[in-house]
């Protein structure tokens, strides 16, 4: 019975899972794809973390940038902080609310640079107002924290923008802060954790920000069940359209046309005449 599978109601469902199927199957992968982005990103956010630390210059060198695999490696670094040229990160968050990070220079014995992350501060009480920030130790001191990379619009969503108070900016840009500063600059910069000699005031430590993986596995699976959904919706109403049919042809008349009341002859069957004799 091929002609039950050219009705209207399977034609349109038959359309519309044509249409959709594809773009669940599409839309899974996507997310599929991320998650094993988030996934080795996760990994190498772990494994960095967990490794023997390293010297900055070793990760890096003027005029680069911190190679992607050597991101959240534990680094550190000897010199003397540069208040100077100290520059607040504007609109950064921690669990306390709004507020800054501090980037300040550490000027190496050989005359080269780096930018430090020394931690947060919460904003002032007035939008523009300069927050209280903790000053660096001065003399020589070791840094030891996570390298990370220089920031861009692209990398954090965050739009840069003229016009701010001095000392402030929204990024993290390394090579144009660089352009402000008298001394050769190292690529990426390093997040604080913990200073040597110690002091009893610094900005609270920068967390790592992990990746939300599961959320995307879980995506890419929601998305491929409503792809089955509709082929399986598909499946069950081709199946009930054939079965009315059947039962629809079942109860109709019989292929020779005659009511079951006179197809033997029996007493209702009509009468006939032959040669003036009646015939019954």
């Amino acid at each position: 019975m091929p002609h039950v599978l050219f009705t209207q109601r399977i034609l349109t469902f038959t359309g519309l899972a044509a249409l959709l199927v594809p773009v669940f199957v599409v839309l899974g992968f996507w997310q599929w794809d991320r998650f094993e982005q988030r996934l080795a990103a996760t990994q190498l956010q772990e494994e960095n973390i967990a490794a023997e630390e390293v010297a900055f210059d070793e990760l890096t060198e003027v005029d680069g940038d911190l190679a992607p695999d050597d991101r959240w490696h534990s680094t550190t670094l000897t010199g003397e902080f540069d208040p100077d040229h100290e520059v607040l990160v504007r609109n950064r968050t921690s669990d306390d609310g709004p507020g800054f990070f501090v980037v300040t220079p550490l000027l190496t014995g050989d005359g080269t640079a780096a930018l430090v992350n020394r931690g947060w501060v919460p904003r002032a009480e007035a939008a523009d107002a300069r927050p209280e920030v903790p000053p660096p130790p001065t003399g020589n001191v070791t840094v030891t924290g996570r390298a990370e990379t220089s920031e861009t619009t692209e990398s954090t969503g965050i739009q840069d923008r003229d016009g701010l108070p001095e000392g402030q900016v929204m990024l993290i840009d390394v090579p144009t802060l660089a352009e402000e500063m008298p001394y050769p600059v190292l690529g990426g910069h390093i997040e604080m954790l913990s200073l040597e000699p110690a002091v009893d005031e610094t900005p609270l430590p920068v967390t790592v920000d992990g990746y939300n993986w599961g959320l995307n596995l879980a995506y890419a699976v929601q998305w491929w069940l409503f792809a089955a959904l509709v082929v399986g919706a598909l499946v069950v109403l081709v199946r009930r359209e054939v079965r009315e049919a059947r039962e629809g042809t079942n109860d109709a008349p019989g292929r020779d046309g005659r009511e079951a009341s006179g197809a033997d002859g029996g007493a209702d069957a009509p009468s006939v005449e032959l040669d003036g004799e009646r015939a019954s």
